[in-house]
């Protein structure tokens, strides 16, 4: 299945893109695209560990505070 390309939002881009994609051209990759995949990628590790690092850093009683006032948040009236 062939991969979805996202349409800029510039008519002058967008025009270009579609000719190249009826005439079979090159469609290619920007650096941009490339920087913001590494970016995302680097994002990710980070958010992969965060929470068991912040966790191992907190005291047991700082952990249960956290959670408790999780909980009333999740639990407390939205129309209030």
């Amino acid at each position: 299945m062939a991969k979805k390309v996202k349409l800029p939002a510039d008519a002058n881009k967008k025009a270009k893109l579609i000719v190249d994609l009826a005439t079979g051209g090159e469609v290619g990759v920007t650096p941009n695209d490339e920087v913001k995949a590494a970016a995302a990628a680097l994002g990710r590790l980070g958010g992969l560990k965060g929470g068991k690092a912040r966790a191992k850093a907190l005291s047991p009683k700082k952990r249960s505070e956290i959670a408790k006032k999780a909980a009333a948040a999740r639990w407390r009236n939205k129309n209030n």
